[in-house]
């Protein structure tokens, strides 16, 4: 996938390391250790800037659909540290895809 592919090449180049990371088709769970050289909002910016001109550059029809409104990702993110929970963190974020699926198959014999 090459939104992956980009995450782990920016984070890469900037010395960050990740534990996990979960692409979701509509959202990504990352958890990543950041050089504290690295500021978090940079990261992030270079993460999302750099990957979504690749992912367009790369797939130039979806600039096409007007959903998109000519954005990738979203214009906010939400970070947090972690310290003690940091095991608990990593199986969340590597465990989010198949509890979002079971929880959509339920949602969908509900209806």
């Amino acid at each position: 996938m090459e939104v992956s592919r980009c995450i782990r090449s920016f984070s890469e180049q900037q010395r960050c390391e990740i534990v996990e990371l979960n692409i979701q088709v509509d959202h990504v769970h990352l958890l990543a250790m950041v050089p504290p050289k690295v500021s978090i909002s940079d990261y992030v910016g270079t993460i999302k800037g750099r990957s979504a001109i690749r992912v367009f550059n790369k797939f130039r029809k979806l600039k096409d659909k007007p959903y998109w409104g000519n954005k990738f990702w979203a214009r906010g993110y939400c970070v947090d540290t972690v310290g003690l929970d940091a095991e608990m963190i990593r199986k969340y974020v590597k465990f989010q895809e198949k509890k979002e699926k079971v929880m959509e198959e339920r949602d969908l014999f509900n209806k």
